[in-house]
């Protein structure tokens, strides 16, 4: 995967179509909004309902957001027709998710046939600033048409 690659239309246009299919994204108010060769990123709000007791963003949200921003990441570098399963994901929680948005940011660090390797990390934005509240790392599985 070159950086400078373009992704085509048609894959971008999979990738949205999918994400915009997906129930739980809507529910957590996610948005998709960039998608290259192996790479996406999302942002969710850090709703009101996606707290924990402290008031700040709920691990699932960071684990949600990561898993699929890693998981569009993975089938962008699929052929036509492949979809991808999660097999296994772990996350690493840095700091706590405070703010008012979170992003994601997936990766595809080795395509392959029958495994694909990939990684998220999440930032959480509040007042302007930055902070890298999680990062997890995992494995897809290609499933042929």
């Amino acid at each position: 995967m070159k950086k400078d690659a373009a992704l085509s239309p048609q894959v971008a246009t999979r990738i949205h179509e999918s994400f915009a299919a997906q129930a739980m994204m809507a529910t957590l108010g996610a948005r998709l909004v960039d998608v290259g060769p192996g790479r996406v990123r999302i942002e969710a709000p850090i709703l009101p309902g996606s707290r924990q007791q402290h008031g700040f963003a709920h691990a699932g949200l960071s684990f949600a957001i990561g898993d699929s921003a890693a998981g569009y990441a993975a089938l962008s570098v699929m052929p036509e027709g492949y979809e991808v399963l999660t097999t296994e994901m772990k996350i690493h929680l840095l700091a706590p998710a405070k703010g008012e948005l979170l992003v994601a940011e997936g990766r595809v660090l080795r395509p392959g046939r029958r495994l694909v390797i990939v990684e998220a990390d999440i930032h959480a934005l509040e007042d302007g600033r930055e902070t890298h509240v999680a990062r997890l790392i995992g494995t897809m599985i290609p499933l042929a048409p």
